[in-house]
């Protein structure tokens, strides 16, 4: 395997970790402040999809044949996602 190889590899499994950790946190943290009802019960539902958005999130960058498509594709959301459930009234 080619050093090159072995970066891109490297690259995609901290995408994965680290990105799909990003993503799937911000989707709780939007869930929570944008669902009606209880906060509480708000957050726990963010919480729980959470599990699903980090699933995805590992599937899909190991999924796109482009790395920075990869990167960028769980980063910007995250920031829009993590943005809006901060700055939710």
């Amino acid at each position: 395997m080619a050093q090159s190889a072995k970066l891109r590899l490297l690259s995609r499994v901290l995408a994965a970790i680290f990105g799909g950790y990003a993503l799937a946190s911000a989707w709780a943290v939007f869930l929570g402040a944008v669902l009606p009802g209880t906060r509480a019960e708000a957050v726990l539902v963010g919480v729980q999809s959470s599990f699903v958005v980090y699933t995805a999130a590992v599937v899909w960058v190991f999924a796109v044949h482009d790395l920075r498509r990869a990167w960028l594709g769980l980063l910007l959301p995250a920031l829009l996602l993590g943005g809006l459930g901060v700055c939710w009234p």
